[in-house]
């Protein structure tokens, strides 16, 4: 039997009508340091199994932990930017439980005493409204080493033959950001959800502590969603705040945001049917199948008391002074959407053009590419017109294309400089992508130049003109839009290397 039937769901509109979503996202990040968590091992991506490992990562007998200060600096400027209280004195406790690719049998991880807590994200939703997110705490831990189940039919253990542990991932540094309940989002809940884990991936780019790649597992959200009965029509009313909240399930390591989204929907539908039926939700963790759409039972979700935790006896206390802290808050970037909207004003773009920005992931080039010397509306041009085409075509970003700020820069200096028009400036941006060189070096190689010898633009426009009466009868009676036939004519006759304004200007001082 298929691991990942579906079960029953209701329809989302429908699961509305009668309940309240509530929810709770634990987002792992994994730190950018190039040591681990409590050892000096390094943490490089994609290296050989089992090759960046000591005693310490692999809990071995008598191995003593050290605790990375910059990944707990990185903490702290995390919890910052958050809005959170940085603690004065907080300790690491162990947290107890088996999994095969963790061989100390207990996570290294902080429990009652974290390192930021009490915060809040404001998350803007596509409409523009602004939803805050309240933040519970974001503790320092450590990674787990990662298991690969080889011989099923899904990846997973269920029908596999064997299994493999690599444990290079062991004791990477993680901080674990864990919000408080969400409330009040209503049948936005899902959209909220995307919108914090997308505000979170950005501020903590802005912050250079992580690479945020989710599909390599740097940012992973366990989404918690529970369904409570409605009692009226706003899900932000006191009377509906004062409903009790429902048994939670805890959808493990969603690493897009777009399944973040499908998640928490498809689980908020499929709570409806359950309680529509009757029954009752199970606490536990589910796991979400991305090609299916659905999540399918995990294991029943245990209580802080199931984890035995108790203080790390192998670590000291963590007392960072305040006068370090706020050296620490000085470091901090611009937040993320404030940088946008100066950005947005700064260009002149519309709020349309600069979504489509966003959406392309080009405000870090664009903005490398007007400081440059490209003109903003150039830069947004090229960089969300034809290199985010050939981006999504290859299935790359678009600074993955080989072509450089500079460059987009260079060509647009050659248009405005008026030795190319745009035509020739695609066959440039061409030559570019297949590495002939910069704009100029192509330009020059192909021999693309236009033609700026009024002599020679004059005698294909006479020849024009001579071989189309009709039209010239037309532009002479007054529709000067049919001007754009004779125009590509002489474009024609000038091989494209002519400027199609002054090409323009030459007809209609003869006919007009």
């Amino acid at each position: 039997m298929s691991t990942q039937t579906a079960e029953a769901v209701v329809g989302y509109d429908e699961a509305l009508t009668r309940y309240d979503p509530v929810l709770g996202l634990e987002v792992h990040v994994e730190l950018n340091t190039a040591t681990k968590m409590f050892c000096g091992c390094a943490t490089g991506f994609g290296a050989e199994p089992n090759t960046q490992t000591c005693p310490v990562c692999l809990g071995l007998p008598g191995a003593l932990p050290v605790v990375n200060a910059t990944a707990v600096e990185s903490a702290i400027r995390i919890g910052l930017a958050l809005n959170c209280q940085i603690a004065e004195w907080c300790r690491f406790a162990r947290k107890n439980y088996f999994y095969p690719d963790m061989p100390k049998n207990f996570q290294t991880s902080q429990y009652d005493e974290p390192i930021a807590f009490d915060g809040y994200l404001d998350v803007e939703l596509s409409d523009g409204e602004v939803f805050r997110v309240e933040i519970e705490r974001a503790h320092m831990e450590e990674d787990t080493g990662k298991s690969t189940h080889v011989g099923g039919a899904t990846g997973r253990i269920h029908g596999a033959e064997y299994s493999l542990v690599d444990f290079n991932r062991a004791g990477i540094p993680l901080i674990e950001i864990v919000t408080k309940p969400i409330t009040g989002a209503g049948e936005r809940a899902p959209e909220v959800a995307k919108a914090y884990v997308g505000a979170l991936r950005d501020l903590l780019k802005a912050l250079a502590v992580s690479e945020v790649k989710m599909e390599q597992g740097n940012v992973r959200c366990d989404a918690n969603v529970s369904l409570r009965s409605r009692a009226g029509d706003d899900p932000t009313s006191a009377e509906q705040a004062q409903v009790p909240l429902g048994t939670r399930t805890e959808t493990k390591n969603v690493n897009s945001l777009r399944s973040v989204e499908r998640a928490v929907r498809y689980e908020i539908c499929r709570h409806a049917a359950v309680l529509d039926g009757g029954g009752s939700i199970l606490q536990e963790t589910r796991h979400w199948h991305e090609d299916t759409g659905v999540t399918t039972s995990g294991r029943p979700k245990s209580d802080a008391d199931d984890y035995r935790y108790f203080p790390e006896p192998d670590l000291v206390p963590v007392a960072p002074t305040r006068e370090r802290v706020e050296e620490l808050r000085a470091t901090l970037p611009e937040p993320p959407a404030e940088r946008r909207r100066r950005l947005q004003a700064d260009w002149g773009y519309s709020d349309l053009e600069m979504r489509d920005v966003l959406n392309a992931g080009a405000v870090e080039v664009i903005e490398e590419t007007v400081a440059a010397g490209a003109t903003p509306a150039a830069a947004r041009k090229w960089w969300t017109g034809e290199l985010a085409r050939r981006a999504n075509a290859e299935g790359a970003e678009v600074t993955e294309l080989g072509v450089t700020p500079a460059h987009i820069a260079e060509l647009d200096g050659l248009v405005r400089d008026g030795r190319l028009n745009d035509s020739m400036a695609r066959q440039v941006l061409e030559g570019v992508l297949a590495g002939e060189g910069g704009p100029t070096e192509v330009a020059d190689a192909r021999g693309l130049e236009l033609v700026q010898d009024d002599g020679a633009l004059e005698v294909a426009v006479d020849k024009v003109i001579e071989a189309n009466p009709d039209v010239v009868e037309k532009i002479r009676g007054g529709k000067v839009q049919a001007a754009g036939a004779l125009i590509g004519q002489v474009m024609k006759e000038m091989r494209g290397q002519a400027d199609a304004a002054k090409v323009r200007e030459l007809i209609l001082g003869r006919l007009t």
